[in-house]
């Protein structure tokens, strides 16, 4: 039996790999740089699991698109990257309050399913996309943000560290998985590669840590 890719009866829960945080994959596209005057127009949110054998894995992808708030700014630059037109009528876009309402609810599931006291938002550039949201909460009064304030996983650092890469397409290619520009910028595409791109890292550790644990066996065997 493979070592590496074998069930492990000392794998860690979800609940106790990140100190009681469950990770999910934010990524958010906005109507500019701005996080307190620009519009917040999509978010998409991974959550992840563990299996039997300590590896991350993601679970379904919640998304929505959303209308800007009163009095948002909308910078023609960034609605040309995204492609988005927040006029359109088929893109059944939430007020920000019911787009949260309809990302929490999935993300609080999935928190209380895997024993996790809370979310932490992983993202490329983690800060953008938290900022987005915790402007999002402030505007709408939200009382029940299941997302840390403040802390995060940013696979920018962790795919540098990992595989010498901080773009995000270069990044995943990187890591083995495909990436299609034409797709890119959207917030379900973006959050997919991300989450793609975060477990890769984690379980490439994890790989290490069983390697580490069966080389330790093979010692005091000897």
């Amino acid at each position: 039996m493979d070592i590496l890719s074998s069930s492990n009866s000392t794998a860690p829960r979800m609940a106790e790999r990140f100190r009681g945080f469950l990770p999910v994959v934010v990524d958010v596209e906005t109507g500019g740089f701005d996080a307190e005057h620009d519009a917040l127009l999509e978010i998409a949110a991974v959550p992840l699991a563990m299996d039997e054998g300590g590896y991350l894995q993601l679970q379904p992808t919640v998304s929505t698109h959303v209308e800007p708030f009163p009095g948002a700014n909308l910078d023609p630059r960034s609605l040309e990257i995204t492609g988005i037109d927040p006029d359109n009528p088929l893109r059944g876009a939430l007020a920000e309050r019911q787009a949260l309402d309809h990302i929490f609810h999935v993300v609080r599931e999935a928190v209380r399913r895997t024993g996790c006291q809370r979310a932490i938002l992983v993202g490329h550039n983690a800060a953008f996309d938290l900022g987005f949201l915790n402007q999002a909460v402030r505007r709408c009064g939200h009382k029940r943000n299941p997302f840390h304030p403040f802390s995060c996983f940013d696979t920018v650092s962790l795919g540098g560290l990992a595989y010498g890469q901080t773009v995000l397409s270069k990044a995943v290619l990187a890591a083995g998985h495909a990436f299609d520009s034409r797709e890119a910028h959207s917030a379900v595409y973006d959050a997919e590669r991300t989450a793609e791109l975060f477990c890769s890292v984690i379980n490439r550790w994890r790989q290490l840590e069983l390697f580490e644990q069966a080389h330790s066996g093979l010692v005091d065997a000897a």
